[in-house]
C-alpha cells in the first residue's frame, strides 16, 4: 500500500507565502534579511557570495538565494510572472527594501555598454501587473531608494542616465521594426522584461523598491543585439560594479533609519 499524502489547510495569502518562499528560495524565514538585493543571473548570485563571503542556501532551489549581514540577494529568474511572483512572496518577511540590479536593452545611440539606467518609471507592456492594478496606474519605483541609489552611483565616480522603461514578455523582438518603431514612439529609453512588474506588485504589497539597470546590449541595432559572448564580456567587465553599487546602497539604508517609503520635501 501507497504511503497516504497528508494536506495542509492554507486559506490566507500569509500562510502562502510563509510556506511558499523558503521553498522556492532554499532560505528559512528567519535568515531572511531586512534588505534584499534581486537578480535575474546566478552569476550575480555567485559573484555576490565572492563578494560578501556569503554561501548560496540551495543551489538547486527554483530561486537561489545567499545573505550576508543585512542583505539577502535572490536570483528569481527572468520575466514578469517570476518577478510577480518573488514579490508576493516576500510579503512573508519583513523587507525594508528591495533593489533589482537587472540588465536592459539601451534604446538611445548616446547609450554604450556598460551605462546605468535608473528608471524613473516603467510602462506596463507585459501583462502581468494588470492582475494587481488597473491599466491607468503607473508603474514607479520608491522615490527614496531610487535617490540612495542615485547618490551611490555618483559616489563611485560613475553615472547614469534616468528615463522611463518599457517592460515586455517578449523576449524575441530585435528584428521587428514595427515593434522598434513603437519603443520610439513612447519614448523609453530602455527595454527589460521585469521592472514594471516589480514595481506596480510591489507598490500592492507596500515592499518599497527600485532599480539599477546595466545596459548589456543596444538591440536597436542589428550589431548591438545581445550574443553569448557579448553578454560574457559585458559580465566580465561590469558585473562587479553593478553588484558593490547594489550592496553599498543597501547598507546605506541599513545605516539610514529614515523611512523609506515616505516622502517629506
Amino acid at each position: 500500500m501507497w504511503g497516504v499524502v497528508t494536506r495542509s489547510r492554507m486559506k490566507t495569502k500569509e500562510e502562502i507565502v510563509r510556506n511558499w518562499l523558503p521553498r522556492y528560495t532554499g532560505l528559512p524565514l528567519h535568515a531572511f534579511q531586512p534588505h534584499v538585493l534581486l537578480t535575474n543571473f546566478q552569476s550575480y548570485l555567485e559573484l555576490f557570495c565572492t563578494l560578501t563571503g556569503a554561501e548560496i542556501a540551495n543551489p538547486s532551489a527554483n530561486m537561489p538565494s545567499a545573505s550576508c549581514e543585512g542583505i539577502t540577494m535572490i536570483n528569481f529568474g527572468i520575466g514578469s510572472p517570476n518577478a510577480a511572483t518573488i514579490m508576493d512572496l516576500l510579503q512573508a518577511v519583513p523587507v525594508r527594501a528591495s533593489l533589482f540590479l537587472g540588465k536592459c536593452g539601451g534604446l538611445h545611440e548616446s547609450f554604450a555598454l556598460g551605462d546605468f539606467i535608473l528608471p524613473v518609471a516603467a510602462i506596463r507592456h507585459e501583462g502581468t501587473s494588470d492582475n494587481y492594478f488597473p491599466p491607468e496606474v503607473p508603474a514607479l519605483p520608491t522615490f527614496n531608494l531610487q535617490r540612495a541609489t542615485a547618490e551611490i552611483v555618483q559616489s563611485k565616480g560613475c553615472d547614469y542616465w534616468a528615463g522611463t522603461v518599457l517592460t515586455t514578455n517578449r523576449r524575441v523582438w530585435e528584428f521587428d521594426q514595427h515593434f522598434k518603431e513603437y519603443l520610439g514612439r513612447v519614448q523609453a529609453v530602455a527595454v527589460d522584461m521585469e521592472c514594471a512588474t516589480l514595481f506596480t506588485v510591489g507598490a500592492y504589497n507596500q515592499i518599497a523598491n527600485g532599480a539599477l539597470l546595466l545596459i548589456s546590449d543596444q538591440p536597436m541595432i542589428a550589431e548591438g543585439i545581445k550574443t553569448q559572448e557579448s553578454d560574457r564580456r559585458v559580465n566580465l567587465q561590469f558585473a562587479e560594479r553593478h553588484i558593490q553599487i547594489g550592496i553599498d546602497t543597501l547598507q546605506e539604508l541599513e545605516r539610514n533609519a529614515s523611512n523609506i517609503r515616505k516622502l517629506r520635501f
